[in-house]
């Protein structure tokens, strides 16, 4: 158990006052079995009128609406948060769902809905080969080492690149280059699960690691936004696989934000009205500070 706290600030510049639009924002976690929220504060320059609501898929949303003009957004979220991560050797899987293929209940595929379909084009059936070798390695066809498997490949023969324009690549370019950002990773592994038959689904929220933090180092991702990917296998749920950094379970990670599609977990959407050229450039900063728990703690 660890004690996260996270400061997320984005600063938007512009050469003269300008209007803004309304701002949605998804910063806040959602209290869970394994995440506790303990405090939350979202402070805006210049002010705005929030309201908050919870999406299609459940997660926090904050909206803004501006009433005063301005050549600076600020925008600043923080919380603190005790973490309940789940081991990896806690993983447990119903009987029927721990070798591939398995069927999904009735009721479940019901729910799960479009997270089991693909949603890019696959004309030539790429992500469908790449995902069907990691089938094949496996004598046993544990799903679990399935899933395992495509992550690690990932992590081990891909090329991380830290991309600040919006948007994700196409899972095929990234498959073809073999490279790209957490949130390309990410999406990439979700096509080639569903590929398979696994729902699937793309994670946005935070990367923590308690030690190298402390002295003053980082795991990739880390202090900055970060997305991986849940698959849902009868029994354990919805599993983490984080393929930027082979982790499993969601030891490290502080989910925010749930979506069928990186395009509905962005963290700060919004517009401006101004003359053209307006905007200068942006800041976003992430300062994580993870206090691991004294033994008996609750």
């Amino acid at each position: 158990m660890t004690t996260v706290t996270v400061t997320h600030r984005t600063q938007y510049r512009y050469s003269t006052p300008v209007e803004f639009g309304e701002h949605r924002f998804m910063f806040r976690p959602r209290d869970s079995h394994d995440l506790r929220l303990l405090e939350t504060k979202l402070v805006l320059s210049p002010p705005a009128k929030v309201r908050w609501l919870h999406d299609a898929f459940g997660n926090s949303i904050a909206t803004a609406q501006f009433s005063a003009n301005a050549q600076e957004l600020d925008v600043t979220s923080s919380f603190r948060a005790k973490h309940y991560p789940l081991p990896p050797q806690d993983i447990v899987i119903e009987p029927y769902a721990e070798r591939y293929p398995f069927s999904y209940s009735a009721d479940e595929i019901a729910d799960l809905g479009r997270t089991a379909e693909r949603h890019y084009q696959d004309p030539e059936h790429l992500v469908d080969l790449w995902a069907r070798q990691f089938v094949d390695r496996d004598p046993e066809r544990r799903s679990l080492n399935i899933l395992e498997a495509m992550m690690h490949d990932i992590h081990d023969h891909f090329s991380y690149s830290r991309r600040d324009e919006m948007g994700t690549q196409d899972p095929m370019r990234t498959l073809a280059s073999r490279g790209g950002s957490c949130r390309d990773y990410a999406l990439l592994m979700m096509e080639a699960a569903r590929s398979l038959g696994f729902a699937a689904r793309f994670v946005s929220g935070y990367l923590y690691d308690g030690d190298l933090i402390a002295h003053g180092r980082r795991v990739v991702g880390g202090g900055e936004t970060h997305a991986w990917v849940g698959i849902y296998l009868p029994g354990a749920g919805w599993l983490e696989f984080d393929p930027t950094n082979a982790l499993v379970g969601g030891q490290n990670l502080i989910r925010v934000a749930v979506a069928r599609d990186p395009s509905r977990a962005l963290p700060l959407t919004g517009t401006f009205t101004g003359p053209p050229n307006a905007f200068m450039g942006m800041n976003v900063s992430v300062e994580i500070v993870a206090e691991p728990d004294a033994p008996g703690g609750v």
